[in-house]
Order: structure tokens, then C-alpha cells, then sequence
């Protein structure tokens, strides 16, 4: 197994350091809509502008569709023209979006909003730009645990359930886009000077044409890997994005209740980002141990477990009307388990596309944000239908257990083919 001790002397800690900050301040720029949904939607009401249900729905998971498309096309980028290029034009464009949404402010439209949320997408897309340069300057042996720290950037959205409300309550939810904008514009200066692309010596680049993605795409373990990223990472940032619509519809009373006895705090809307940062720093912390679980056990015994445990507990969560405090150890563990799922995924992928990692992580990162896009949709439609979230994690369990059927499909023949010669154990 390759642990974090064994990292020492190999590739380059500052690019991998690098990696981490970027998609960390990139991830919590892209799900910023989610914490914030609650006083954008207060603040389009002044203007007379009502979301409905629907509406909402399609404003959280729009950065995420968004994201999806351009992870694959920043992911060609980065086999064409280089991770640090791609890294440092994208992340402008993403600058340019949130200075968008804080000079409009509170005379912002829906319209308006969707057009931020477009240009988030680049936020998301980073992923297909750290976890490829990142992994570049490590050995297959290594990979499980690399590209966990480098996804684990994922915990930005912790921050945004952290601080988002309370910024928002003190200075007015358009003021969190500055702060983003802030930290974006920090993060872009120290990338540029610290992230190094990986010598030809280390890691040789093949520029991808479109047909390669032709070739990719006819590869039946494409979209098994899509497949499973879908449910992990789809997961993820589905649930990351909606957390807080979840329990402001679900838990309202409970929270309030809590804020008022322990937290002194009045505004609902800051406890259920407590509670939300409590779930998704689960998922987001263990993304490393994830990946460094298979490392040890191998990808393909590590997904059985998590996928395992989230289908259990998502039918749980289905059934069982839960009292608040159940529920929230329930979604703690969801988290967890979809977290170290994403870094068994990934542990996977470099040995058996290691040639084409660049535009595999754009291709199979665009699938995690398809899934959170349906996801978001799923759970949004079961709201405005049933008036509850039941169908919605009912039908999020039977997709983890048809990603446990096709684990089951596939484990005999990558074990007798690529897996002889992956050089770490699958």
C-alpha cells in the first residue's frame, strides 16, 4: 500500500500541494450556489422573480451540467496544450464570473444568475486539470493516493456551508462572491508560480484529436467507469449542491430548535450550513483514504464496500421516517463512504488508461457531473411531486446497486487482462 510516508522522494510536492489548492478553491467556487440558495432566493423575490421548485433545481445543477461538458474539453486541453495553461486560463474565466455576480448584487435575474452558473462550470472542470497533473509525476503504485489528495479539494464545498450564510447574513449573500473572487485571483498567483507540468522525462503528453475520443468512447470500460463515477462523485456533488434546500424543506423546525438552545443563533439558514459543512466534510476528508483503501485492497473490493454501505443507507433514508439527529449520521456516512468511493474510482482508472489519463479524467469526470445533474433533478422533482425525498433516494439507490452489478460484471476480466500488468493492485 502505498501511503502518504511513501510519497517522500517522489514526484513534486509543490505541484501536488498546487493541485489541492486549485481544485479546493475551484470546487468551492463551483457548488457556491448551493449554500446560498436559501438568500438568492429571498433576494430574486424582492424583485418580484417567485423560483419555483424547478427553477431551483435547474439553477444548482446548471455549474454542475455545466462542469460536466467542460471537463471534457479542458481535459483535451491539458493533453494538448499543458495542465498549467489550461489551469491558469480557465481559472480567469471563473474570476470573471463571480466579479460578475457581485457588481450586479441584488438587481441580478434569474437569467443573469444562469450565466454566473455557466461560468462556474469552469470551476468544476478543474478536475480534469489537477488530478491529471497531479498523477503525471507519480508511479502506478502511487496513483490511489496521489489523486486522492488531489481530489480532496473537494472539501471547498465544506467551506462554503461553513461560511457562505454567515458571510451572507453579515454582509449580504453578493459579498461571498467577492470573497471567491478573492481567493481565486490568491490562488491563480501562487499556482502559477509553484505548479510545474511534469518533465518529458517523467510524463511524455499525446495531443488527443477527435478521434481518439472516438476510440475512447468505443472502449467498454469508458462507460463502466463512467458508470461508477456517476454514482460516486455524481453522488457527491449532488447531494454536496442540494444539502441545504434538503434540510431547510426537511429539518427546518429541528434546526431552528438547535440554534436557539446551543448555538444562539436565530437565522436557520447558517445551522443548516453547520450541518451540511458536518456531512460533506465526511465525503471530502476521506477521498485520500478512499483511494489509498484500494491501493491496499484493490478498487474493485474497496467499490463493493462503499457502494454497499451508500445503497443500504439511502434505502434506509427512503423508507424510515428519521428523526433529525438519525438522519443526519445517516447522510454523514452517505457522504463518507461516496467520498472514499470517488478516490477507489480513480485508483482504477491511471492503471488502466494510464496513456490517456488527461482526457480519461475529462471524459469520466464529465460523467460524475452528469450524475450530479440528475441527481439534483431526481431529488428536486421528487419535492415538487410527492412533497418528499423518498422516490428520489430510492431511485439514487437502485442506480448504486445496478454500479454494484456492473462491478460484478467486469471484476473476472480486468483482473485477466490489463489488471497482470496495471503495477498496483485492482
Amino acid at each position: 500500500m502505498a501511503g502518504f510516508k511513501d510519497l517522500k522522494g517522489q514526484g513534486h510536492t509543490p505541484t501536488l500541494f498546487m493541485a489541492f489548492l486549485y481544485f479546493d478553491v475551484s470546487f468551492m467556487v463551483w457548488v457556491m450556489l448551493g449554500p446560498l440558495s436559501t438568500e438568492i432566493s429571498e433576494a430574486l423575490a424582492l424583485t418580484g422573480h417567485i423560483m419555483s421548485a424547478g427553477e431551483k433545481a435547474t439553477l444548482l445543477s446548471l455549474p454542475i451540467l455545466s462542469g460536466a461538458f467542460l471537463r471534457i474539453i479542458l481535459g483535451f486541453a491539458v493533453d494538448k496544450f499543458g495542465a498549467k495553461k489550461t489551469a491558469l486560463v480557465s481559472q480567469l474565466i471563473v474570476i470573471a464570473s463571480l466579479l460578475m455576480a457581485y457588481m450586479l448584487g441584488d438587481s441580478i435575474t434569474y437569467n443573469q444568475l444562469l450565466i454566473v452558473a455557466i461560468g462556474l462550470g469552469f470551476a468544476g472542470a478543474s478536475f480534469a486539470v489537477a488530478l491529471p497533473q497531479a498523477g503525471q509525476w507519480y508511479p502506478p503504485k502511487s496513483q490511489g493516493i496521489v489523486l486522492g489528495i488531489a481530489g480532496a479539494g473537494n472539501i471547498g464545498v465544506v467551506i462554503d456551508f461553513l461560511f457562505a450564510p454567515k458571510i451572507a447574513e453579515l454582509w449580504g449573500w453578493d459579498s461571498v462572491f467577492l470573497v471567491g473572487a478573492v481567493l481565486a485571483i490568491v490562488t491563480l498567483i501562487a499556482y502559477f508560480f509553484l505548479a510545474k507540468d511534469a518533465p518529458a522525462n517523467i510524463y511524455k503528453p499525446r495531443p488527443k484529436k477527435l478521434k481518439d475520443y472516438g476510440k475512447l468512447l468505443r472502449d467498454k470500460d469508458t462507460w463502466w467507469f463512467s458508470l461508477f463515477y456517476a454514482i460516486s462523485f455524481g453522488g457527491f456533488v449532488g447531494f454536496a449542491g442540494y444539502m441545504k434546500v434538503y434540510l431547510m424543506n426537511t429539518y427546518s423546525a429541528d434546526m431552528a430548535a438547535f440554534g436557539l438552545d446551543v448555538l444562539d443563533e436565530s437565522n436557520v439558514k447558517v445551522v443548516a450550513g453547520y450541518f451540511g459543512a458536518l456531512c460533506i466534510f465526511a465525503g471530502a476528508i476521506l477521498r485520500p483514504f478512499g483511494g489509498a483503501t484500494a491501493d491496499k485492497l484493490g478498487g474493485i473490493k474497496s467499490l463493493y464496500i462503499f457502494f454497499g454501505v451508500v445503497a443500504t443507507l439511502a434505502i434506509l433514508n427512503a423508507v424510515l421516517a428519521l428523526p433529525f439527529w438519525f438522519a443526519i449520521v445517516v447522510l454523514f456516512l452517505i457522504m463518507a463512504n461516496l467520498g472514499m468511493a470517488n478516490g477507489a474510482v480513480f485508483q482504477l482508472v491511471p492503471q488502466r488508461f494510464g496513456r490517456d489519463i488527461g482526457i480519461m479524467t475529462g471524459l469520466i469526470g464529465a460523467a460524475g457531473g452528469f450524475g450530479g445533474t440528475i441527481l439534483i433533478q431526481t431529488l428536486g422533482w421528487s419535492q415538487g411531486t410527492f412533497g418528499g425525498y423518498s422516490a428520489g433516494f430510492i431511485i439514487f439507490a437502485g442506480l448504486v446497486l445496478i454500479a454494484l452489478t456492473g462491478i460484478s460484471l467486469v471484476k473476472t476480466r480486468w483482473r485477466t487482462t490489463w489488471g497482470i500488468q496495471a503495477g498496483g493492485r485492482i
